[in-house]
């Protein structure tokens, strides 16, 4: 039996285990990303292994995220991660250069390469073939100082696209499409791989639409093949010689399969608040729009925002709505300047922002009170826009530009002939915000600076034989990490300062919620269905594990927050009956009794309520490695005992 493409790039990458889905691997990871509001914590982490220099091909730091600079706190952050980089052998990418996800995949990203970083949108290196998976900041740490990467060996879904996209139907409407199909947990324990014949008409940045929001499944990552559209995009960034093609076997087998014809698909939008809630465009209906922001990781290519200037020529955007855009990158953002598209945006009336992530983490832009903005982000998780009551939806650039115009939710489809784009044969090339780290010897001299906002990260001690703590919180479904650590201006400049930070955990459920751990002491949290899912971030462990929880018992965990809680030394467990969550009130008192020799020896774990006389039987899905590390107290404890 033939091999297809994931499983190719996790063959060649393999260090243990074998590759039987729901088994525990260990991969090579050749390179690495961080961004600054993950940074920080990844660089203070590395810096406490010990590690000189990273071990990687290539690591990046990138700084894209907190941009808004109105008091010392990000400016600290950044001096600190490129000081960093230069000593520890990691290029730097300088703010303004652009955002991660798309920098790296325009200059750095390698088909047949691993790729981890700290943040979960990384999947975005799978449109140019890569295994590219987002990771909490203390993988990636381990896996700069030459570590492997552990995961549950995953089953491969293959997403077959036959046909081609009519027109104003773009790439966001197929990843929204899948969502519809599969939901938001539909790709847990899964790479989504993409083939057939529909591919070859999907352009690298359309790929790249796809792999990114494919984040929003809870897959592994998304992956398409590297073939010559692949090597036509590297040759255009004047990097051909990176290209490896990297295609299926003929009789590669899959574990299941989803059929999309291209040509029936029409303009899709996830309604408010979350991925998977679809609707088409016209089905929604002329709803009035008060903001449209265009660009984030998913949608601020050059394609994407010629298409939009195209769009917005000779037209201005409706009096009522606030219209944004942010090019991904300093080449999208030159090129659209050399070639006369941003005139034609800035005279839209569009603000034109920098190139960084922006309104889609809550950076500046906030809707106006209720108010229904159209976005061409991956996320609309309520409150993460930073207007409690907004109304996010996700559409394509061509959907927010046509809404833009018209001031209403809008079929693009009404407005005529679609522009006709053509990339180009050659990007601007111009790395010069990319600083190089000093060359080992030079490295000596170089001082690492740190600012009086950077406090130590939380550790915990050796997994006790019995923890005894109060419910202190009990949430619902789809607790998201923004549920957990919010984002937004306010708060990411606090990203390297936990105990400062702790003052904002559950907020949103919860705004007594610190309070109600120091007064508890430790704490355990009782969760529903698919707890943590959303972004990287590992403050959403750490900042719970500086409060004193202890464990965290759910219906099911979102994958990178499950790894999370276990590298911070926080016990995930999930109810072998689901029924058993109903019973459990806040403010109970719950004990794991010989809780070290259950996880020791992987025996049968139960929750006791004190407070109601009853008992629990508990899942724990974990391997052998994962069991250690909490044995240990955290990843870091369990990596310094072994070197």
């Amino acid at each position: 039996m033939g091999m297809n493409v994931a499983q190719k790039l996790i063959r060649s990458h393999l260090l243990e285990g074998e590759m039987i889905p729901g088994k525990d691997i260990a991969l090579k990871i050749d390179q690495t990303l961080t961004q600054d509001a993950t940074g920080t914590m990844a660089y203070l982490e590395f810096e406490a292994m010990g590690v000189p220099r990273v071990r990687t091909e290539l690591s990046v730091a990138y700084i894209d995220h907190n941009t808004l600079q109105t008091g010392f706190e990000n400016a600290d952050d950044h001096r600190f991660i490129q000081s960093c980089a230069k000593k520890r052998g990691l290029r730097f990418s300088r703010p303004g250069n652009g955002i991660c996800h798309q920098v790296h995949l325009e200059r750095f990203g390698k088909p047949g390469k691993t790729l981890i970083g700290s943040d979960s949108h990384t999947p975005t290196g799978g449109g140019i073939g890569m295994l590219a998976m987002g990771a909490g900041g203390l993988d990636v740490a381990v896996a700069m100082g030459g570590g492997a990467y552990h995961i549950t060996m995953p089953g491969v879904t293959l997403v077959r696209l036959t046909g081609a996209l009519s027109p104003w139907v773009s790439a966001k409407d197929v990843i929204l499409e899948v969502l519809r199909r599969l939901t938001v947990k539909g790709g847990v324990g899964r790479i989504i791989e993409y083939g057939g014949p529909g591919i070859a008409s999907l352009t690298v940045p359309e790929r790249a639409t796809i792999t990114n929001m494919g984040a929003e499944l809870g897959a592994t990552t998304s992956v398409f093949p590297s073939d010559d559209v692949t090597r036509a995009f590297l040759k255009a960034q004047n990097r051909e010689a990176d290209w490896t093609e990297l295609l299926p076997d003929a009789d590669a087998a899959y574990d299941d399969t989803v059929e999309i014809e291209l040509s029936t698909l029409e303009p899709l939008a996830a309604c408010p608040h979350m991925p998977d809630n679809i609707k088409s465009v016209r089905e929604i209906g002329p709803i009035q729009v008060s903001q449209v922001c265009i660009g984030s990781c998913t949608n601020s290519s050059l394609q994407d925002l010629l298409k939009v200037a195209a769009i917005l020529k000779n037209k201005t955007a409706h009096p009522d709505v606030s219209l944004s855009i942010a090019p991904g990158s300093k080449q999208v953002l030159t090129m659209l300047a050399r070639c006369g598209a941003l005139a034609d945006l800035i005279s839209s009336g569009a603000r034109i922002l920098e190139a960084a992530c922006g309104p889609c983490i809550g950076m500046g832009q906030s809707p106006s009170s209720g108010g229904v903005s159209l976005r061409s982000f991956n996320r609309n998780f309520e409150g993460r826009s930073g207007t409690a009551d907004a109304q996010v939806y996700l559409v394509s650039p061509e959907t927010a530009a046509a809404a833009a115009i018209t001031g209403v939710f809008t079929d693009p489809r009404e407005l005529g002939d679609a522009p006709a784009i053509r990339l180009p044969e050659a990007y601007h090339i111009d790395d010069g915000m990319i600083e190089l780290p000093a060359s080992p010897e030079e490295a000596e001299g170089v001082e690492i600076l740190y600012g009086p906002n950077i406090k130590p990260f939380p550790t915990s001690g050796p997994l006790p034989e019995t923890i005894k703590a109060k419910t202190v919180l009990k949430v619902g479904d789809h607790i998201t990490t923004d549920h957990i650590m919010p984002a937004g201006a306010k708060i990411l400049p606090y990203r390297s300062n936990i105990p400062y930070l702790s003052k904002f955990c559950f907020a949103q459920c919860d705004p007594d919620f610190a309070e109600h751990c120091r007064e508890a002491g430790r704490g355990i949290i009782i969760g529903g269905a698919n707890y943590g899912q959303g972004s990287s971030r590992e403050h959403a462990a750490l900042v719970p594990l500086y409060l004193g929880i202890k464990a965290v018992v759910t219906k099911s965990f979102a994958r990178i927050h499950c790894a999370n809680l276990v590298n911070a030394g926080i016990l995930p467990f999930t109810f072998t009956d689901a029924a058993d969550y109903d019973k459990i009130d806040a403010g109970d008192e719950l004990a794991l009794e010989n809780i070290r020799a259950a996880i020791s020896k992987a025996s049968p774990i139960w929750l006791k309520n004190i407070t109601k006389n009853e008992s629990y039987a508990l899942s724990c899905e974990l391997s052998q490695r994962q069991r250690e590390i909490l044995l240990a107290g955290g990843l870091l404890r369990f990596t310094r005992e072994r070197g």
